[in-house]
């Protein structure tokens, strides 16, 4: 069994079709399908049905495409160590985050700790919503600013960062121009949300229940917080999102507006607990010394 071979299971489990699958790999059809038959025959499963539209993957098919994704991420590690090597570096840290993270907390920390060590490439990594728990489990990152309420399971986590929550609306919106604005007063608004978070963090960024007990208005759906913005931005909902992104994402056809009786988001440092790596230990120094003099 070769990398190539889990990179072509990988790429066809994503694509669904080995049409699509050989385009992106850059090789034929044919000898695409030849070597997952290949693979298969030395596995001795079926990974894949054939359909007319495409593939899908079998039970085994799903396993074995989740080992080679773990196996794909830990030779990119291995590769990653050597090209450190070959730059002089002693090491990389990897910090997930989601949209502005926990605010300036993320770029402060990120700018201290490469400055205490030098030789250590801090790389950021952007998720989309809530997803930055669950990249800490499987190993897309070291450590983490995770918005809380989140699944917190198997991760050691430090509250380093709250703030208070506002409300993205169009700029020509009636309320734009006030200095704050209560949950009731949108209550009849469309609310932009995501199915890709779990429930209860969707609804506790969509206030619901409401004060007085109703359900939000829901409006469209977005995947990552871009999606979101251009909505608001053409007046399709409005959105509930912490003050830093007033700051990050700030454009001349929205405006952002205080939600004055929504509790803060809170924001915690995580990462995977039992681990005992010097430069996360040294990351959470630099954000429990910079949290402690905000």
């Amino acid at each position: 069994m070769e990398l190539r071979q889990l990179r072509y299971l990988v790429e066809i489990a994503d694509q669904g079709n080995l049409g699509r699958a050989a385009e992106r790999l850059f090789v034929s059809q044919p000898a695409l399908s030849y070597a997952l038959r290949n693979l298969e025959s030395e596995l001795g499963l079926r990974l894949f049905e054939r359909h007319s539209g495409g593939v899908n993957a079998t039970a085994a098919g799903l396993d074995v495409v989740a080992e080679a994704r773990r196996t794909l991420r830990q030779a990119d590690r291995v590769t990653a160590a050597a090209e450190r090597h070959l730059r002089g570096e002693t090491g990389v840290l990897r910090v997930g985050f989601e949209a502005s993270g926990a605010g300036e907390l993320t770029t402060r920390a990120r700018a201290e700790f490469a400055r205490r060590h030098p030789g250590v490439r801090v790389t950021p990594k952007r998720f989309d919503w809530s997803e930055e728990a669950a990249a800490l489990r499987d190993g897309r990152v070291d450590v983490a600013f995770v918005w809380l309420p989140a699944d917190l399971t198997g991760l050691h986590a430090e509250l380093v960062h709250s703030e208070p929550r506002v409300v993205g609306l169009p700029a020509r919106h009636p309320l734009a121009g006030r200095a704050g604005v209560g949950v009731m007063e949108v209550n009849d608004e469309p609310l932009m949300w995501t199915e890709r978070a779990p429930r209860e963090w969707v609804d506790w960024w969509a206030v619901n229940p409401r004060p007085d007990g109703s359900a939000p208005r829901w409006g469209p759906t977005n995947d990552n917080v871009e999606e979101m913005l251009e909505q608001v931005a053409d007046g399709a909902a409005i959105c509930f999102a912490p003050a830093s992104m007033a700051r990050y994402y700030g454009r001349p056809d929205l405006r952002w507006v205080p939600l004055t009786d929504a509790e803060p988001l809170r924001v915690v440092l995580a990462w995977v607990a039992g681990a005992d790596d010097p430069l996360v230990r040294g990351f959470a120094e630099v954000v429990r010394e910079l949290a402690a003099r905000a």
